[in-house]
């Protein structure tokens, strides 16, 4: 309102000099102006003298011509004033005293002419400055927010609220904005001054709040960004797990209540296992859960109980059981079936190993073999629980010798293999004395090794043992010289099946050829008894050919 009516009365001011032919001259605050005198059209060579007055009856001082300017006693311009060479009077440190009409009054030889001059001072005004600052806004409450402050300015300044960079304006209810403008007795410029008053809403959240202070000489300036504390009722809370879950029995878990209110509360309550338990703090522990801690657990405000959040805990449990646990022994032959019971919260998965190799199934046994001893490995895993149990089966049978043989040695030595199968593993005994060796090989397999020299015929045993029986067998074993023989005896009998081989294969070449010979011979005849026929002849030929050819039949006969 202030700045409206100002800014009318400069108006009113700016035409009244323009009807009367008044000029205007603007200087800034303590600064140095310059006064022209018709407009700098004097000439000196024209006049007697120069007179610059003020008011009425204010004398400032006096220039004749070709002579230097008299400076009145005036006590306001006496230390401050000085005339150009154009008359135009210069005036120094201006104030808002300054602020008046100034002649400039030129005596010729003929006539006094009279130049007012309007003087018109301004100065920006200060940075805002921000005062009598609150911290908290209630929703729904008139808050008197800040006042914002500029001071030495003329004309006045004029202050603008601004809410996240939107103007404010006085509705009279929720926004109330006072202003106030003060002019100082001494310096003549004018303190501004505006107060916010302002009914916050929740969205008031972080908003940003400044004063902008505008001037007609110069930018608009903003104050630091102010941000208030928004208080408001609790409408609803929340409560959460804050545990890292999946939880398993035996784990602590965390609940958290919150709400949505400024300030929060201070304290909850908590219903555990349908009990209400009041807390100084948003947060309640649930220590050592097991699956009967799965439900839904509730909190409320303390005194607005009906304000109550829920949620649901769920404890993953895993429990799980093997039919035969330890080391199992059994007897070769016998059949074993694994059983493995799993009780758990959620769906399961189940896998077995037997030592670094994985099973495609559980452990079942018709009919044991040494082979199936080891240690299995049962894993059953949900989520992020895992259960391992396992077992050693041990499959135990009386030994069984499955075969004896005899090899030559170096030298003049044998080597006698006695290969038997039965776990515990068996000890071996043989009937003879030598030199022993032995290799396991898995699954309940020895292989004994002997080496002797023998000088005559004999005929060795092996007798394998353990706790669960005992097998035996024997073998015939030749002396080194008893071998020699019989190699002679085999190459012998190797030549003779050679030569044999050699007289029946020429037996049969001989009767080959005399069937080739036959068999050439009577395709001739054939052929010739054909041209007889054709000629006439005979087909019986001369006694001579039929006398060669009985010749021929009785030989092959023969043959």
């Amino acid at each position: 309102m202030y700045r409206i009516a100002l800014l009318t009365c400069l108006l009113t001011v700016s035409m009244m000099n323009q009807v009367s032919g008044l000029e205007t001259v603007t200087g800034k605050y303590a600064d140095t102006v310059e006064i022209p005198c018709n407009n700098g059209r004097v000439v000196e060579t024209e006049v007697t003298f120069v007179k610059w007055k003020y008011d009425k009856d204010g004398n400032i001082l006096v220039k004749h011509r070709d002579q230097n300017a008299t400076v009145s006693s005036d006590v306001n311009y006496k230390n401050r004033v000085g005339i150009k060479k154009d008359f135009s009077l210069v005036i120094t440190q201006v104030s808002m005293a300054d602020q008046r009409t100034f002649t400039c009054m030129v005596v010729g030889t003929e006539d006094i002419l009279e130049y007012p001059v309007q003087l018109a001072v301004y100065k920006v005004p200060s940075q805002p400055q921000i005062t009598n600052l609150t911290t908290v806004m209630a929703i729904g409450k008139l808050t008197t927010l800040a006042q914002c402050r500029s001071e030495g300015a003329n004309p006045a300044a004029n202050i603008t609220w601004f809410k996240n960079k939107t103007p404010l304006m006085t509705d009279g209810a929720a926004i109330k904005i006072t202003t106030n403008v003060v002019v100082d007795k001494e310096t003549g410029l004018s303190t501004t001054s505006s107060t916010l008053e302002y009914t916050a809403v929740k969205g008031d959240i972080d908003a940003k709040f400044t004063c902008q202070v505008q001037h007609i000489k110069s930018a608009n300036v903003d104050s630091s960004p102010l941000v208030f504390t928004v208080n408001y009722p609790t409408e609803k809370v929340n409560l959460q797990v804050v545990s890292q879950g999946p939880f398993k029995e035996g784990d602590n878990v965390t609940l958290k209540c919150t709400a949505d209110g400024n300030p929060p509360p201070s304290s909850y309550n908590f219903y555990i296992n349908g009990e209400k338990k009041t807390v100084n703090s948003n947060t309640y522990t649930l220590t050592n859960v097991t699956r009967e801690d799965t439900r839904e657990y509730k909190c409320s405000l303390v005194d607005h109980e009906d304000i109550v959040a829920s949620v649901a805990v769920t404890v993953e449990y895993l429990d799980v059981a093997l039919s035969s646990i330890g080391k199992i022994v059994k007897k070769l032959g016998e059949s074993l079936e694994m059983i493995v019971d799993v009780e758990a919260s959620g769906p399961t998965e189940v896998s077995w190993k037997k030592g670094n190799a994985k099973l495609n199934s559980l452990p079942k046994f018709d009919k044991l073999m040494y082979s199936d001893s080891g240690v299995y490995e049962c894993v059953v895993s949900m989520a992020d629980l895992k259960k391992t149990h396992k077992f050693e089966l041990v499959v135990e049978g009386s030994p069984v010798i499955k075969n004896l043989i005899k090899e030559r040695g170096m030298g003049m030595t044998k080597v006698l293999k006695c290969v038997a199968e039965g776990f515990p593993k068996p000890t071996v005994q043989w009937s003879v004395n030598g030199s022993n060796d032995e290799s396991v090989s898995e699954h309940g397999k020895v292989t004994y090794s002997l080496t002797i020299v023998p000088n005559d015929n004999l005929t060795v045993s092996c007798t394998v043992s353990n706790v669960l029986g005992s097998d035996i067998k024997s073998i015939n074993v030749s002396s080194l010289v008893e071998d020699v023989k019989m190699d002679k005896q085999a190459d012998q009998k190797d030549e003779y099946t050679d030569q044999t081989i050699l007289a029946v294969g020429i037996v049969v070449g001989l009767m080959l050829a005399v069937l080739a010979i036959g068999v050439a011979y009577w395709l001739y005849m054939k052929k010739f008894r054909e041209g007889s026929w054709k000629t006439g002849e005979k087909e019986d030929g001369s006694a001579e050919e039929s006398k060669k050819l009985e010749e021929i039949q009785s030989q092959k006969a023969d043959v």
